[in-house]
């Protein structure tokens, strides 16, 4: 994404950066940010259906005056025709470029971008309570309705100057991304709950994708999806990236709703998009086929509490189990939800702090169990500090179902990162060379070790990483001899030093003011010697 576009991004930012905290402010940039894309998308679509497919198009002005000028030939044809295409119709006083228009001649006025907001939702499932979170009355834009009429006519103006279809379009998701990302920064971790990085999310969606590049439909599944980033990768590695459908859910509305957005920014039809509202944990979705997936990935709340009520013994996901996660402890209880909506034949990838791996009690029978059954494929430790709101190490855990083995491969990538100010980042040849392990499954000296089922067992099912990828490194032996007989030469340089000055202050002509020094000096150096 081009240093520009960020800037600009930080801009809109400033406008409102003291009104408010990041949490709050993330809401009104990214649902003007979308709706301004969903505004020009459809002036794009309108000039291609006037002049034919093209990859360059004029000044929005142009865009604008074509569109006006169909709209007002035959305003019904005009909606036939780009409605079923873009599966929403924008009205002219509502386009984002008509707002800004007005935001130039200071002839703007909120309760008209609440009536655009209002009209898109009404336009179907998908957009409907979009943009819930975006309070136009709220205080903090300004005490009364001119000052926060100016506040929003500032953010509009700055907005309105990002190309979002720079780059082919591929900008769009990266602008989105970076400013969640940007936003978990600043906000910590309440904001960084709904933010897996991208180097993750690249690890998991690759590593989940192999031996399923052709498959078609594919399915992928994420139970505690945030804003829907970690699913979106997936498109990357697969042959036929448009027939991915994509199933989540999230429990926090807000983010729900950014977890919509994303997906429709990144051209996501609503036929491909099956997300839902809800506690994971607490009922069980989804419920009706496709209930079983091709890929399930998974960054869930670490450690969360849950009621772990014993109604969950005889609940599908867990009762084979025999024990439920702790109350106090969730983990175990969000990847064995994942695990039950995974394929036969596909696989599973979640992130999770380093206790799941060697905490005893209920966890250590779940992680039995599994390991008995050959289901945990891959551990694979990442760096400290490269996620948002936390800086514990964290686990990425592979698991598959029907698996002929019951080896463990552990990789330890724990020392492979970049410092960047206050996060620690993954680069490229850090992924690459997680992946290229992951698919050659062979020990790598103090990085990668593909344990036995035996060799776990005798480490009571204990998967800690550090019990398996020894990273010690020895330092150098020293040698005593060598130290001896370099003593012995630098004593020998002393002596003939403190000789030289001795003979110096020997020639050095006494009198009764220096006597005194002279004779001092003199029983210094020989008193180092006497021995």
């Amino acid at each position: 994404m081009a240093t520009g576009l960020n800037q600009q991004l930080w801009a809109s930012a400033d406008i409102l950066r003291g009104k408010m905290d990041a949490s709050e402010y993330k809401n009104y940039l990214l649902g003007l940010i979308f709706y301004k894309y969903l505004s020009d998308a459809q002036l794009r679509e309108v000039y291609e259906q006037e002049n034919g497919k093209t990859d360059t198009f004029p000044e929005r002005s142009t865009q604008y005056a074509g569109f006006m000028e169909w709209y007002e030939e035959d305003k019904d044809d005009l909606i036939e025709n780009i409605q079923p295409k873009q599966g929403y119709f924008i009205q002219p006083d509502h386009l984002f470029y008509h707002y800004r228009i007005k935001a130039d001649n200071y002839e703007f006025n909120l309760t008209d971008l609440q009536a655009g907001f209002n009209e898109l939702e009404r336009q179907g499932e998908e957009f409907s309570g979009l943009f819930a979170d975006i309070d136009l009355n709220s205080t903090k834009l300004g005490s009364n309705a001119q000052q926060r009429n100016v506040t929003i006519t500032e953010v509009l103006r700055a907005l309105d100057e990002i190309d979002l279809f720079e780059h082919n379009g591929d900008v769009i998701g990266d602008a989105y991304e970076y400013l969640i990302g940007m936003f978990a920064a600043g906000a910590g971790k309440k904001a960084g709950e709904f933010y897996t990085p991208q180097a993750v999310s690249r690890i998991m969606s690759e590593i989940t994708s192999i031996g399923q590049e052709s498959r078609a439909p594919f399915h992928i599944y994420d139970p505690a999806m945030g804003s829907g980033s970690l699913m979106l990768n997936i498109r990357r590695y697969l042959i036929n990236p448009n027939q991915v459908h994509y199933h989540g859910q999230e429990l926090n509305t807000t983010t729900f709703n950014l977890a919509r957005m994303n997906l429709i920014l990144h051209g996501v039809d609503k036929e491909r998009m099956n997300l839902n509202n809800g506690d994971t944990l607490d009922a069980d979705w989804p419920s009706e086929e496709p209930y079983q997936f091709d890929s399930v990935v998974m960054n869930p709340p670490y450690s969360a509490k849950w009621s772990a009520a014993d109604k969950f013994l005889s609940d599908p996901r867990f009762e084979r189990f025999g024990k439920l996660a702790p109350k106090s402890k969730a983990d175990f209880a969000f990847l064995l939800h994942g695990f039950y909506h995974l394929k036969e034949s596909g696989t599973m990838g979640i992130v999770l702090p380093h206790g799941v791996l060697f905490r005893g009690a209920a966890e250590g029978t779940i992680r039995q169990a599994l390991l008995e059954m050959g289901a945990i494929d891959a551990v694979i430790g990442l760096p400290a500090n490269i996620f948002f709101g936390t800086s514990i190490p964290t686990t990425v855990i592979i698991l598959k179902k029907n698996r002929s083995r019951r080896d463990v491969l552990f990789i330890d990538a724990s020392q492979d990162f970049e410092k960047q100010k206050n996060q620690n980042v993954l680069l490229d040849e850090h992924i690459d060379k997680i992946v290229s392990t992951y698919k050659k499954r062979e020990d790598i000296e103090r990085y990668a070790h593909v344990a036995s089922f035996d060799e776990i067992q005798e480490n009571d099912f204990n998967l800690n990483i550090p019990r398996y990828v020894d990273t010690f490194e020895e330092e150098e032996p020293v040698d005593l001899v060598a130290v001896n007989t370099n003593l012995l030469k630098v004593n020998e340089e002393l002596v003939q030093q403190d000789q030289t000055l001795l003979s110096l202050i020997n020639d050095f002509s006494e009198s009764e003011e220096n006597q005194a020094l002279i004779e001092s000096m003199r029983l210094l150096l020989r008193g180092g010697h006497d021995e």
